[in-house]
């Protein structure tokens, strides 16, 4: 038994969207036996666009039922039947969401007869409902309205029914452990299922072949699929759009996001917001107190007149701060690590020499100080070779930082000799250096220290 299903909503979002009409029609695989249609007070203003679309305003739905109120009939019209729909995942998930609300779990088996359609009915230009009827010479009446577009869906239905595959098809569909319900509505499986385990950036492409989402994993099949199941308004409506998937292997973490970072800047998709934010920059910086003595300390960098060095983040900031202090036995009351005017008492630091109790001369002290800015100063002056995993066995992943500067990523072969700048370079995809690579590889190169070779700038 099968319940196709249609609703018009308020279009505000899967957790914000309201159902403002719902129909319901019950098919015993021969024939329509049942039919519930209603329109649904969504207790909330109905927006401008939406009745231009639907024709439902505010008016038509004043007197209607509340979805609490119909939710009984719901739960006795659907029971026992597997839920259907055109681009199901959606109506699913908005009526899964109402019956949240208010305090009731609701799961059932469900087709989408998009996908159900593209496999049956290969080859056709839009599997919109619309476009799909029209192909099939299927009458809709009653457009965007729950009822002519239920009805139509299961005009549909009936076809796909009767197609020579149908039965091993809706078989595998609904096999627990197929992925088919989960995939989006326009997106081959075959597509899907070259998707390799392995790190990389991946690209999702509407039915246009255009770039709307980049995003980087260190498993892309896993990553993908989480895009899937993920019911937030945002992945309801990527997904919806997505009709293709690319990817390219980048074999490790680092060098995927350093890929990510690129390739967003470059093509500037719809959907990537992160790296269209503002960075908040903080900055090491010194300063001399009345009495002579040389502090290191960190703010904003709208707050610091000359930086020594920047981050992207406040706890590497500090982190850096820290190391220093303890490689150069510094002390963290003057390092601004801890606020007391009494002698400092860090919980990792442990190096201080006296200072803040006395028992160091000022002048040793600042020595110290200006070793430390000497060594911040030096670290930019040199090249900094990361190597990380590559994309096979065979080969090694770099990436190149000359003068503090991020200078791109490259490949090579292990059994390629490189021995100096220029034989590194040739293998270098140029990158440009942004607040995001800074970023990336300001965090990185605090936590591996053991994957980075250095030499003098000459």
């Amino acid at each position: 038994m099968y319940t196709i299903i249609d609703i018009e909503t308020t279009g505000n979002g899967i957790k914000g969207n309201r159902i403002t009409e719902i129909a319901i029609f019950k098919y015993d695989g021969f024939q329509i036996v049942d039919e519930y249609t209603t329109l649904v007070n969504p207790e909330c203003p109905i927006p401008y666009f939406i009745t231009g679309l639907t024709g439902i305003d505010d008016q038509m739905v004043q007197h209607a039922p509340t979805f609490s109120e119909i939710a009984q009939d719901i739960l006795n019209i659907t029971e026992g039947c597997i839920f259907v729909a055109h681009s199901v995942n959606f109506d699913y998930g908005v009526i899964k969401e109402e019956f949240r609300q208010i305090g009731i779990d609701f799961t059932r088996k469900k087709l989408c007869t998009v996908r159900l359609s593209r496999k049956l009915i290969p080859g056709l230009a839009s599997y919109s409902l619309g476009k799909l009827c029209t192909a099939v010479r299927i009458p809709l009446t009653d457009r965007h309205r729950a009822r002519g577009d239920a009805h139509a869906t299961a005009l549909l239905f009936e076809k796909l029914l009767g197609e020579p595959e149908a039965e091993a098809v809706f078989k595998k569909f609904l096999n627990a452990r197929s992925q088919e319900a989960t995939l989006p509505p326009h997106l081959p499986k075959s597509v899907f299922d070259t998707i390799p385990p392995k790190p990389g950036i991946y690209y999702f492409k509407n039915q246009k072949g255009e770039i709307i989402y980049v995003g980087k994993a260190i498993n892309l099949k896993k990553r993908v699929l989480g895009h899937f199941y993920d019911k937030s308004a945002k992945e309801i409506q990527l997904c919806s759009e997505t009709a293709d998937i690319d990817f390219k292997l980048s074999g490790s973490e680092l060098v995927a996001l350093l890929m990510e970072s690129a390739e967003i800047k470059r093509l500037f998709p719809p959907y990537n917001r992160a790296q269209k934010r503002t960075v908040r920059q903080y900055a090491i910086f010194n300063y001399e107190d009345r009495n002579g003595i040389q502090h290191l300390a960190y703010n904003t960098i709208k707050g610091v007149p000359n930086p020594l060095k920047v981050f992207y983040n406040q706890t590497d900031c500090r982190s850096y701060l820290e190391t220093l202090c303890k490689e150069f036995s510094l002390c963290p009351r003057f390092c601004h690590l801890q606020q007391t005017n009494a002698a400092c008492s860090h919980h990792k630091i442990t190096t201080c020499e006296g200072i803040c109790r006395g028992d160091e001369p000022v002048a040793a002290y600042n020595k110290k100080v200006e070793e430390a800015i000497s060594h911040l100063k030096e670290g930019a002056s040199e090249i900094k070779i990361i190597k990380e995993k590559g994309r096979t066995a065979d080969e090694n992943a770099v990436v190149l930082i000359a003068e503090g500067m991020y200078r791109g990523y490259g490949f090579i072969d292990k059994d390629t000799s490189i021995g100096t700048l220029d034989d590194i370079e040739a293998f270098i995809t140029p990158q440009k250096n942004t607040v995001e690579t800074e970023s990336i590889l300001t965090a990185y190169l605090l936590k591996n220290s053991e994957k980075i070779y250095t030499t003098p700038v000459t």
